[in-house]
């Protein structure tokens, strides 16, 4: 990982969303293997926040992004009623990730300056778990489980299958940028999401991270 990364900085995927704790129940999911759970969490300094954001652009490897595929146009997860476009993401003059607004909470967004799916390394997709305006697209991505379908098809017209291998949960104060963002041998998959409990600020307190692999034939 560059050693930029090592100073990610979340940002809220529900900034200016308000958080009614009666309306919304805690997410928590089966803490995963030694070493990849919370209790395993990569080093990292961070903001509260939902999803991830770099200061200096967090980017996958010490070479540039795989871009030999096609942009993602659309998810579809069956498992999580998900079927919703995608919307290409950059990075604020802040050097934080943009995030779909809470206006467009039923659109994923994708992390441009990474791998597109489907590309070797690991593509980031992001979505609001909920907003003010109610449950968002990724609301029961918690709910996922070890060989769910995720269909991300493409500009191309093209589909890139993956099947979900496990989930994870963080605090967002030591978010996993290595897991995340890291090197991987061929094209993996990442969808981010809010979790936890609601903080003091009336953020939740957690990510929830879904990693996939490729579906095969």
């Amino acid at each position: 990982m560059p050693a930029a990364a090592a100073g990610l900085l979340l940002l809220g995927l529900g900034a200016g969303m308000v958080d009614r704790a009666a309306d919304r129940p805690t997410v928590r999911i089966a803490a995963a293997a030694p070493g990849h759970g919370t209790a395993g969490a990569a080093p990292s300094r961070a903001a509260a926040g939902t999803a991830p954001a770099g200061r200096g652009a967090p980017r996958p490897g010490a070479g540039p992004p795989a871009r030999a595929v096609a942009r993602p146009v659309r998810l579809a997860i069956p498992a999580a009623g998900v079927d919703a476009p995608v919307r290409a993401l950059g990075l604020n003059p802040d050097g934080t990730l943009e995030v779909p607004s809470a206006g467009r909470a039923d659109e994923v967004g994708w992390y441009r300056d990474g791998p597109a799916p489907g590309a070797t390394g690991p593509a980031v997709l992001v979505g609001h778990y909920d907003t003010v305006h109610g449950p968002a697209v990724f609301r029961r991505l918690p709910s996922l489980a070890p060989g769910d379908r995720i269909e991300v098809r493409r500009s191309d017209g093209t589909t890139a299958a993956f099947r979900v291998s496990r989930l994870v949960q963080y605090p967002k104060s030591a978010f996993p940028t290595a897991l995340v963002y890291g090197d991987t041998r061929g094209p993996e998959l990442r969808l981010i999401t809010c979790g936890g409990t609601l903080g003091a600020g009336g953020h939740w307190t957690d990510n929830i991270i879904v990693l996939a692999e490729p579906a095969g034939p």
